[in-house]
């Protein structure tokens, strides 16, 4: 489970990235759905790390709301694993 988390983070993070220099390019981006999709996988850290290190998607308002509610949604979902299975 440990490297699940820990991949999932790095890809995450390198999509990330991928996405910001492709918007530099003004190339063809990567969807904010697998942005998304990627984070709330377990790539929660890698999505924080690459926002905050290439400054990417960080003043998009609606992407940070949805961010924020999956950030939220994961920490519901341990929660409910953790103390009430």
């Amino acid at each position: 489970m440990k490297y699940f988390f820990i991949i999932s983070t790095l890809i995450t993070f390198l999509t990330f990235g991928l996405d910001k220099r492709r918007a530099e390019k003004h190339q063809r981006r990567i969807p904010e759905s697998l942005l998304l999709f990627l984070t709330f996988l377990g790539g929660t850290a890698g999505a924080l790390l690459g926002m905050i290190s290439f400054r990417h998607k960080t003043s998009k308002i609606s992407f940070l709301f949805k961010t924020a509610m999956l950030i939220l949604l994961q920490g519901l979902i341990i929660y409910a694993v953790l103390y009430h299975f």
